[in-house]
């Protein structure tokens, strides 16, 4: 699983086009270095530290895989891409770019080529005032200050003039799909992914009715019994539901997403239901299915079982809490076999065992890339 690190860096140029030089930096960082979430207003001010043309500078944001060593590295070739050629005995001098890591996540590194956090960047003036731009709350951690708070005692008085050009980040949104299905097993987290995307980009949120299924809570307690009228109740529910929802666009909003997709009813029936009955329940829902609306992407959190029994019993749903683990990996093992079968739905499986995009901005952002690159 990649985990993506939280990094800011300082760009600065004061040789040829010298806005041009900045554009394609970010650029080449896109390519890569990784994903570039933020870019703060350029800044014109003085050379520091010696005569020269006045420089532009900016602060960067990007998510990376690349480990410290490897992004200076990375950072040193676009710094050559560019036509800077670095030296030991370089000191300061003009140059068509300057790249540094400022933070690498809370990392505190000290190599002889690398000190992160940047030793410099709490006594200049043109490094905080664009990162706390981007990022005004991020904290030192060995100065235990924020930006904003270092940028107030900083005894740099250089002047800064914040220019009228700007880097525009390509946004990333989800007008090109119309629909969007995500599903999981219980308690994997569809529900609070769904909403969160359509929150974020102006979604149409299409969400299951299940709570109120008078058959659920029997069929936990005694599943024989109450398997097929449950599936039953399901299938008629999600199709009526369904079929509303996806028939009727909203105007206002862009795409449509979704927390379940109604193939799940096969799915599951496949795994409740007897042979006989799995079959005449297979008859209504191919009837069904016909006529309903199929999700440009089909993406499927796939969650270890651990995780979500304590998702389960995190939200507390009485008639959930009987639920054993084997139920939960033949359920798993329904989907798994599904998307292998039907690759037209274009299945993505993204495995989110180990993140909490909830709580995490970097585990969500890497969900939403990993969406936008399938």
């Amino acid at each position: 699983m990649i985990h993506y690190k939280r990094t800011y860096l300082s760009a600065g140029s004061n040789l040829g086009d010298k806005f041009k030089n900045l554009n394609q930096t970010i650029q080449l960082l896109k390519e890569k270095a990784g994903n570039v979430i933020s870019c703060s207003p350029i800044y014109q001010t003085p050379a520091w530290g010696f005569e020269s043309e006045d420089f532009y500078n900016i602060c960067i944001g990007i998510d990376t895989e690349l480990q410290p060593q490897e992004l200076l590295d990375c950072l040193l070739q676009i710094e050559k891409t560019m036509g800077r050629i670095r030296t030991q005995t370089e000191g300061y001098s003009a140059r068509t770019i300057d790249l540094d890591i400022l933070f690498y996540e809370d990392a505190i590194i000290d190599e002889p080529d690398l000190i992160v956090p940047h030793p410099h960047l709490h006594l200049r003036k043109f490094v905080l005032q664009p990162l706390a731009d981007i990022a005004p709350g991020k904290i030192h951690p060995i100065l235990e200050k924020s930006i904003i708070e270092l940028l107030d005692i900083c005894e740099d008085d250089s002047e800064l003039d914040k220019t009228n050009l700007e880097i525009t980040l390509s946004k990333k949104d989800f007008s090109k799909f119309n629909f969007i299905a995500i599903e999981g097993n219980i308690g994997a987290g569809k529900t609070t992914l769904a909403n969160k995307i359509a929150e974020d980009f102006n979604g149409k949120l299409i969400l299951e009715r299940f709570a109120d299924n008078p058959f659920l809570p029997k069929f936990y307690e005694d599943r024989n019994r109450y398997a097929f009228p449950l599936e039953m109740s399901f299938l008629a529910d999600r199709y009526q539901q369904f079929t509303d929802d996806t028939s009727h666009p909203d105007l206002f909003k862009s795409f449509m997403v979704s927390d379940y997709d109604i193939f799940k009813s096969l799915i599951f029936a496949k795994v409740t239901l007897q042979e006989d009955e799995f079959m005449l329940y297979r008859k209504v829902f191919n009837f069904m299915y016909k006529e309903v609306v199929k999700p440009d992407v089909y993406i499927y959190l796939h969650q270890n079982t651990e995780r979500l029994l304590q998702n389960i019993k995190k939200r507390g749903r009485s008639y959930e809490q009987s639920i054993p683990p084997n139920y939960l990996e033949e359920i798993n093992n329904g989907y798994l076999d599904f998307i292998k079968t039907h690759p037209g739905v274009n299945p993505l499986i993204i495995d989110i065992s180990e993140l909490d995009f909830l709580q995490n901005k970097n585990d969500y952002q890497f969900i939403i890339d990993k969406i936008h690159e399938f």
